[in-house]
């Protein structure tokens, strides 16, 4: 591709906005990359090269491949820059009629996904870098002792380990989980009690088929995680979100009695978005007036291993005897997305109903990953890991929060630091329209998810910007947050 025509004609068309050179070039390849100009897999010409052909200064070049490198539209080799596989895929168009074939509850959760999504902010679904939320530390993961491991499952694998596996998971990995949890979370549990999923979401899903009827209610946390809201809805579920402060979710009496749940959906450890932390005073509370009520608690664990100030808290659900909690876990945090490994731990009266309900419709598969995921957490090899992690965070956490102080909260406050892999900066200025300063954001190639977008489409809510961290060099924050914290209004 001749990129010398292509800068030029890019630049006539937007010349009246001002942009650098960096910025022009960066949003040029951009372009060119969502366009289908640049397809995926197609090599970027070398920094000296391009930056020889358009008379460039070397710098500007570099700055726009990383640039694109942080948005995920390029991925970076041994060999140069390669355009990213799906980088370049334009969404299809929408079907005559608006709707296509789809039910009406498809169509309900159209509108509802844009809540957690940010959907006004354009973001690619592999987003990594600054401050891409819920991304862990990958170049810091034991790549080479995870594929001894994986090589060692699929060399032992038996021709009837290649069928249909067992729709509860593999027993070796259940046990492996369960002991894990009762030695790291307190929690109260057998490998009967434990069902392995395909991520936090298909954990979801299934519970709420599981333990709840159509039009039963649905506590979530206000704001919250976006899944939890699809999933209730996707269920049928009249959903409720109940407000968050700086202990974690707070029902109130009018509460219990006005909408008294079938299910309350929380995350104790490290809330998502806010940060906050359950206080024990409100789990024993919780898990009280839920036993009253009939209600069962959805525990989602999802990173409470990265506390940060002391060891981490016990999970609710090992705290008292028979506790009405359905506890969800997930490696994609502590190990690395594609995995796709998460589990269920079901109440023991509850076990052997829920498996075979699990039977009629669960994934069967996997077996080598999760052979080799048992090896990894009895070896001891999770468990060091998660120790480096934690050690890791802690320091990043600790860099970003230190340099957004210094430039990013005249009118904002940080939230959240206490566990988690992501700080909450709250505007306390409400006119801050954190959407808006989010799309900006996206155009200096930073990820800052808005805060706003996380809720239930009730009350005020949080105004600000979630940002995660597990990625990002320490080296790296200072400069990051000077940009983001010039995005700011004064």
């Amino acid at each position: 591709m001749d990129f010398a025509l292509l800068l030029n004609a890019f630049e006539r068309t937007h010349c009246g906005r001002g942009w650098s050179r960096q910025r022009l070039l960066h949003e040029c390849l951009r372009a060119a990359i969502r366009g289908g100009q640049l397809a995926p897999g197609t090599r970027l010409a070398a920094t000296r090269v391009l930056a020889a052909e358009l008379g460039l200064a070397r710098n500007t070049v570099l700055y726009a491949y990383e640039q694109l490198a942080s948005e995920g539209f390029v991925l970076p080799d041994r060999r140069g820059t390669v355009v990213a596989g799906s980088a370049g895929v334009p969404a299809a168009a929408p079907a005559a009629g608006g709707n296509g074939g789809l039910s009406r509850r498809a169509r309900h959760l159209r509108g509802v996904a844009g809540q957690d999504v940010n959907a006004s902010v354009v973001f690619p679904v592999d987003a990594m870098g600054a401050f891409a939320p819920g991304v862990p530390a990958l170049d810091e993961f034991p790549l080479a002792q995870w594929r001894r491991m994986l090589d060692r499952a699929w060399r032992a694998l038996t021709p009837r380990q290649l069928n249909y596996g067992d729709p509860a998971g593999e027993p070796s990995l259940r046990m492996a989980i369960a002991e894990h949890l009762r030695a790291a979370r307190g929690v109260v549990c057998d490998a009967g009690q434990v069902f392995i999923t395909d991520g936090t979401q298909s954990s979801l899903d299934v519970c709420l088929r599981a333990f709840a009827d159509q039009g039963d209610t649905l506590w979530i946390e206000y704001p919250g995680y976006g899944g939890a809201l699809a999933a209730g809805r996707g269920a049928g579920l009249q959903v409720t979100g109940i407000a968050v402060d700086m202990d974690g979710i707070a029902p109130t009496d009018d509460d219990w009695r006005d909408t008294p749940p079938r299910l309350i959906y929380t995350t104790p450890s490290h809330q998502y978005p806010t940060g906050s932390v359950l206080s024990p005073a409100r789990r024993m509370a919780l898990l009280e007036r839920a036993r009253v009520a009939g209600a069962l608690i959805i525990e989602d664990d999802y990173d409470s291993e990265f506390r940060h100030g002391g060891p981490p808290l016990a999970a609710m659900q090992g705290l008292v005897a028979d506790a009405p909690v359905v506890y969800l876990g997930t490696f994609s945090k502590t190990m690395f997305p594609a995995l796709r490994i998460a589990f269920i731990v079901v109440p023991a009266a509850l076990a052997g109903a829920f498996a075979q309900m699990q039977a009629q419709g669960a994934a069967r598969g996997r077996v080598a990953e999760q052979l080799a995921l048992a090896e990894f957490l009895r070896s001891g090899l999770f468990a060091r890991h998660v120790r480096r992690m934690r050690r890791l965070y802690r320091q990043r956490r600790d860099a970003l929060s230190e340099a957004l102080q210094r430039h990013a909260c005249a009118g904002a406050s940080i939230h959240g630091g206490t566990a988690g892999m992501h700080l909450a900066l709250r505007f306390h200025d409400g006119a801050w329209d954190d959407l808006a300063l989010s799309r900006s954001a996206a155009q200096d190639g930073i990820v800052a998810l808005a805060l706003s977008a996380h809720g239930t489409g009730e009350g005020v809510g949080w105004n600000g910007f979630l940002l995660g961290y597990a990625q990002v060099p320490a080296e790296n924050m200072d400069g990051l947050a000077r940009r983001l914290g010039g995005l700011l209004p004064a």
